[in-house]
Order: C-alpha cells, then sequence, then structure tokens
C-alpha cells in the first residue's frame, strides 16, 4: 500500500499521521535538519540524540566561516591602467573602471584587461610589389585596447587575429607600390597606408584594438640582388648629390647674371642720358653760335677757326712746320720742351718769366730761317 493511501497511517516524513491530515512541513524541516546534522558529527544518527545536538554550533561555525571565505574571495582590485570585463554565468554583465569591486564566484567571472598600456607587435615577410619585384620587409606595429569588452568577446584570439589582419594589410598597400617607394622614398606614407588599412580591418571585427602607429625598420630586397640594389641606390643618391650642386651653382650664377644685366641697363640709361643731353647742348650752342653768325660772320669765323686750331694743337705733342719754298721741315717737341719746363720748374732754376723768355726766342728764330729760307728762293 501507497503511503498517501487511505489507511496507510504513514508518511515519509516519518510521523503517524491521519490519511486525511497533511504533513506537518516544520517537523520535516526539523527531521531533515537532525539527519544532516548526524551526519557531520560522524553518523550518530536519531539513535543517538545527544551527539546530534552537539554537532550543531560545529556545522553552523563551519557554514558561516565558508560563507566569508567565499564572500571574501570575490573582492577583486582593479587598477588605473585597466578595465575588467565581467560574465555572469557565462554572458557579459558589465565591463568595471579602476577601483575595488565584489563579485559572487563561481557565478561571475572577471577578466581584466590593460587598455592604457600600449603593446607591440613584430612581423617580417617577403612580398611582391605593384612593378613585380620581390622586398623584404621588417615592421613593428604599436597598438592599445580601446574596448575591453570587444577585445574579450568578439574575437576568439585577438593577437592572432592582429597578426593575420597586418599581413594582410601590408600586402595590399605594397602589392600597390612600386620597388622604389617602398625601400627609399616612399617608405613613410607605405606605414600610414597599412596603419590605416590595418584599422580598417579590425574595425570590421570589432576587435577592440586601437592602431597607434606602423614603423617600417627595415625595406630591402632580397639578399641575392642586394649588391646589384645597393649599386642602384648609390647611382641615385650620385643624381640627388649632382642636382643638388647643379642648383647650388644656378643659385650662385643667376642672381648674379641678373645684377649684371641690372647694372648695364643702368649704364646705358646713364650713357644715353648723357649723349642725349650733350647732343642737346651742342644743338643749343650751334643755335648761339648761328645767331652770332648772323649778326658777324667774318668774327665768328676767325673764332672758329682760331678755336678748332687751338683744340688740334693742344691735343698735339709734336709739330712739324712747313715753309714755303723750301724742303726742309721744322720739328718743335712740345712734350720735350713741356717736359723740360716741367723740370726746370721743380729745379726751381728759372723762373716762368725765363721760360717765356726761352720760348720767344725759339719762335724768333724759326721766323728768321723761315725768312731766310725765302729770301734765297728770290
Amino acid at each position: 500500500m501507497a503511503w498517501n493511501e487511505q489507511g496507510g497511517g504513514k508518511d515519509p516524513w516519518g510521523g503517524n499521521r491521519g490519511g486525511d491530515a497533511p504533513p506537518d512541513i516544520d517537523e520535516a524541516l526539523r527531521q531533515l535538519k537532525q539527519k544532516f546534522a548526524g551526519f557531520g558529527s560522524g553518523g550518530g544518527g536519531s539513535g543517538q540524540p545527544g551527539g546530534g545536538a552537539g554537532s550543531r554550533p560545529l556545522f553552523s561555525a563551519a557554514l558561516v566561516a565558508i560563507t566569508v571565505l567565499w564572500a571574501m574571495s570575490g573582492a577583486y582590485q582593479v587598477d588605473e591602467k585597466e578595465q575588467a570585463v565581467v560574465l555572469r554565468l557565462g554572458k557579459y554583465a558589465s565591463t568595471e573602471g579602476p577601483g575595488l569591486h565584489w563579485n559572487p564566484r563561481i557565478i561571475d567571472r572577471v577578466i581584466p584587461v590593460r587598455v592604457t598600456e600600449e603593446r607591440q607587435y613584430s612581423a617580417r615577410g617577403e612580398m611582391l610589389t605593384k612593378d613585380e619585384n620581390i622586398v623584404e620587409l621588417s615592421l613593428t606595429v604599436q597598438y592599445n585596447i580601446a574596448d575591453a569588452k570587444a577585445f574579450v568577446l568578439n574575437i576568439k584570439d585577438p593577437e592572432i587575429t592582429l597578426q593575420q589582419a597586418t599581413d594582410s594589410a601590408l600586402r595590399h598597400v605594397v602589392g600597390s607600390s612600386g620597388l622604389d617607394d617602398v625601400i627609399s622614398t616612399g617608405r613613410e606614407q607605405i606605414a600610414v597606408a597599412t596603419a590605416q588599412k590595418l584599422q580598417d580591418y579590425l574595425n570590421v571585427y570589432d576587435s577592440g584594438i586601437n592602431v597607434v602607429k606602423i614603423n617600417i625598420e627595415q625595406a630591402r630586397p632580397p639578399t641575392p640582388v642586394q649588391e646589384a640594389y645597393d649599386d642602384v641606390i648609390a647611382a641615385r643618391e650620385d643624381l640627388e648629390r649632382y642636382v643638388s650642386d647643379a642648383q647650388a651653382y644656378s643659385n650662385g650664377v643667376i642672381p648674379k647674371a641678373r645684377g649684371e644685366a641690372q647694372r648695364l641697363r643702368e649704364e646705358a640709361e646713364g650713357y644715353k642720358s648723357q649723349v642725349v643731353s650733350k647732343a642737346e647742348g651742342e644743338t643749343q650752342r650751334f643755335l648761339a653760335l648761328h645767331s652770332e653768325y648772323i649778326k658777324a660772320p667774318v668774327v665768328t669765323r676767325e673764332r672758329l677757326y682760331l678755336d678748332a686750331l687751338e683744340g688740334v694743337m693742344t691735343n698735339s705733342t709734336k709739330i712739324l712746320l712747313d715753309t714755303e719754298g723750301s724742303n726742309n721741315m721744322l720739328y718743335l717737341p712740345l712734350d720735350k720742351i713741356t717736359q723740360s719746363q716741367e723740370t726746370v720748374r721743380r729745379g726751381g732754376n728759372l723762373s716762368d718769366l725765363d721760360v717765356d723768355r726761352v720760348v720767344d726766342q725759339v719762335l724768333e728764330r724759326i721766323q728768321r730761317t723761315s725768312g731766310r729760307q725765302g729770301e734765297g728762293r728770290r
């Protein structure tokens, strides 16, 4: 007969009750507690009521101690450089900032992430450029964690994902560039473009990683052709040096030539002004002389003749006099006479009056000689 059938008179809680009476819950809980207490004290059981009653304080103290230890083990500290991702029963619960926090152990799992720390990843590989040349590159990726939740939950292995994304981005950028740009002039632009492409990939994956900078440490051709490329680089450097020297020479010559041209223009302008002014002055003088000539033609003509003769004689250092009716020519060295006159003046032996007397005597002798030659002809 089942215990709940009418007339059974028994129930699983150990009481004898009538078929219609409900079980006493309080009594059942009390008996269950006694059984657990007896089990903790070494199996006193219901046959040793004294042993079961003495083990109750010990069980309560152990339970309290376990509870306290469990509560204490849930306290944790989040550093200033970290954020803590909390998973409750495997599901995301929250992201905790710096400070002291508590979570129920076993139920919650706390994953600390250093978000402000700048991390570094290095890579090296050979790849093909746009002009079908092989180049060997080594680079360093500097990054940090921008989103702790995405870094922990969205990607299974963020480090491996970063490596694969870096390799893909670098090959994409290098494959769109020429060899000269990769190994020399365009290295910085390639690093910037690779960082941008890598960040785009990581944003698509929602990885929570922020790329700070990419440094291309080395870019060179493969080892078997390194010497040939070194020669090419040396030739390019020589070309740049020659261009710089030519530019420096040009910067020195062109301003000098421009200054010389400006000087010549200014001299030409000055000469032009001089010639024009002189011509205008001669014109004015001729017009004035023409007016005087109209007034007195004979006197003016004689004066012009004497002025012309004076100008000619002033610029002459030697004079040859031809006398009529004679084949002899008289030579008069004016430069020597002038030089002697200057020497005498410096010596102080003769005065200006004496010099003039000597000159008059020379002229008188010349006239006398000319007169004798004329009488002889007659």
